[in-house]
């Protein structure tokens, strides 16, 4: 089987939206909030659920921003001093494990060629068998309950 490797959003375009008001925010369809219960504020760049009494942002994010009818976006949470979180290929986070998660692979025209629900649990081995087809570029997850991107999937690199 093919391995993957999960990695967390680039955490530098949003970590100077922290010093904005809340005018601010909310003039670019954007939310300051406190964790008020755990889980269930999960940080897509450090691929963990925020703590109680954390401060993140709930705000807009294009997460697939390819020239496709695919072409997506929605809503994300980012813990304040949050860095990005890159995985040891084969890891899935605690995050995504404890979730019903969708799984959506795309080719290299950002084409969806393949897509799947699962128990959190079944990640890793659904993200092997996905690029085990040499088509497969990367996957998106996605919370499926509320439809949110949880974070990308690419092929690990050859060991070696």
């Amino acid at each position: 089987m093919a391995m993957f490797q999960l990695s967390g959003l680039d955490e530098a375009p949003f970590q100077p939206l922290f010093d904005l008001s809340d005018e601010d925010l909310q003039a670019r369809a954007m939310r300051r909030m406190v964790v008020d219960k755990h889980p269930g504020f999960p940080c897509r760049v450090s691929l963990q659920d925020a703590a109680i009494g954390e401060e993140v942002l709930l705000l807009p994010y294009t997460h697939l921003d390819a020239h496709s009818p695919y072409r997506s976006g929605g809503a994300i949470f980012v813990r304040r001093g949050a860095a990005r979180a890159v995985l040891a290929p084969g890891e899935v986070p605690a995050y995504v494990t404890s979730r019903i998660i969708s799984l959506r692979a795309y080719d290299a025209a950002h084409l969806m060629i393949h897509a799947d629900v699962v128990d959190g649990g079944a990640v890793a081995e659904t993200l092997a068998a996905l690029f085990d087809d040499p088509a497969v570029e990367y996957v998106h997850l996605h919370n499926a309950k509320r439809g949110c991107f949880s974070s990308l999937a690419v092929r690990a690199p050859a060991a070696g």
